[in-house]
């Protein structure tokens, strides 16, 4: 497996091929990412359904972190929402 590299927040951080967006901000510590209510949120469901997990990916709004491969050279962002 290769590594690859996306970006969140600012931060590089690095992940393997196949692995989920998701699954990569997990492994470098990161429990939340989006604002909903006012409160955080992060991976819940893992499965896709809860949408708790959702997050900007290249400028693309509502990816479901937990679903989506992660790509080389990616930049995630944060969502807050209502």
């Amino acid at each position: 497996m290769s590594s690859i590299r996306i970006s969140f927040g600012g931060e590089v951080l690095d992940g393997r091929e196949g692995q989920s967006i998701a699954g990569i901000l997990l492994a470098h510590g990161q429990r939340t990412w989006r604002t909903a209510a006012g409160a955080e949120r992060g991976i819940f469901c893992g499965i896709g359904i809860c949408q708790d997990c959702v997050v900007t990916v290249n400028g693309t709004e509502g990816v479901r972190a937990c679903q989506r491969t992660a790509c080389e050279g990616d930049v995630v962002e944060r969502e807050a929402r209502p």
